[in-house]
């Protein structure tokens, strides 16, 4: 951990640490301006980088093909350019952070996500999603792969509870995440809504912390999913870094009035603290905030790179003779 972290920590008063742990608006964090510690910045999703406008009012984004279509590719190099090239978008509208890749499994075919994803298969799923952010990363923009864990059904979306054995917990729905917390060193993951064998994702300690971070060894940020966090000190304690978005409602004031109550430990909000601080350092925030109005890029070699993965996504199960292919073809 860098030096800076250190020094920033011991400055920081124990208000300045919970304000940094809150959402400000839709798309962006508290800064702490007396310790120029920047705004971390946000931005969707899976298909490209939309910026800070809602319903069609940010700038034109470039739009690559939906989840499912990417892990119809079979084509991990591919997702890689492609990660790069939302890289470059993401910078181009003004942040640090893409809160993607979805890699929820296709388990219903009701899934309303189901298209936002890879595929039913977790070994595609993670070997796609792998590359999806390594490609972003290397372009100094975070991810956020989401939404851990079992989030696959919209069916009641905020209150659902997955009931999940052991083994297909782990071989099935957490298999995604692993692979990209250890062999792309993701920098961030996204709490779902649901609970998981009764406890809602955003407090449940043995995903958070048991999992990711003692076993995978994950240093990144856990980020809710928005309006997911429902508690406080149950979140904070079970490893919810920074609740989305603000205003907040559990999170800000609430953490300090907690640490002085004894509920929260205050090592234990140091901890969320230097893994916020850690992602700002990581995107480059430090030296670059991205005060800067969002802009269009306009750049041919993305267009051809998206064009190739909506072309390599088209798969021919069976043609009985309605297509012109000759057999050999």
């Amino acid at each position: 951990m860098s030096k800076r972290i250190d020094d920033l920590l011991t400055e920081l008063t124990l208000e300045e640490k919970a304000t940094l742990m809150s959402g400000k608006g839709v798309w962006d964090v508290f800064p702490v301006e007396r310790l120029e510690i920047p705004s971390l910045k946000v931005t969707d999703g899976p298909a490209g980088a939309r910026g800070a406008g809602i319903l069609g009012s940010g700038t034109p984004a470039l739009c690559i093909p939906c989840g499912s279509a990417l892990g119809a590719t079979w084509n991990p190099q591919l997702i890689n350019q492609l990660g790069k090239a939302l890289a470059r978008e993401t910078r181009a509208r003004g942040s640090h952070v893409l809160l993607a890749p979805t890699v929820n499994i296709h388990r219903t075919p009701l899934g309303g996500r189901n298209f936002e994803c890879y595929s039913e298969d977790p070994f595609l799923t993670s070997s796609i999603a792998v590359e999806f952010v390594k490609g972003v990363q290397s372009g100094g923009v975070g991810t956020t792969t989401k939404h851990f864990v079992a989030n696959d059904s919209e069916f009641e979306r905020n209150t659902i509870d997955s009931v999940v054995p052991e083994r297909a917990l782990r071989e099935i729905y957490l298999a995604p995440f692993e692979a990209v917390v250890k062999e792309a060193q993701a920098w961030g993951i996204m709490a779902a809504y649901n609970r998981l064998d009764g406890i809602y994702a955003c407090e449940n300690e043995k995903i958070l912390t048991k999992i990711l971070r003692e076993e995978w060894g994950f240093d990144g940020i856990v980020v809710s999913d928005w309006f997911a966090t429902r508690s406080t000190a149950n979140s904070v304690n079970a490893g919810l870094d920074l609740e989305m978005p603000g205003p907040v409602e559990h999170y800000g004031e609430k953490i300090a009035e907690l640490v002085n109550s004894g509920e929260i430990d205050e090592k234990t909000v140091d901890s969320s603290v230097r893994r916020l601080l850690l992602l700002l350092e990581r995107t480059g925030a430090f030296e670059d905030p991205l005060q800067i109005p969002e802009r269009e890029l306009e750049n041919p070699d993305d267009r051809i790179l998206v064009r190739q993965a909506a072309a390599e996504s088209m798969v021919l199960l069976k043609n009985n003779g309605l297509l012109p292919f000759k057999e050999e073809e």
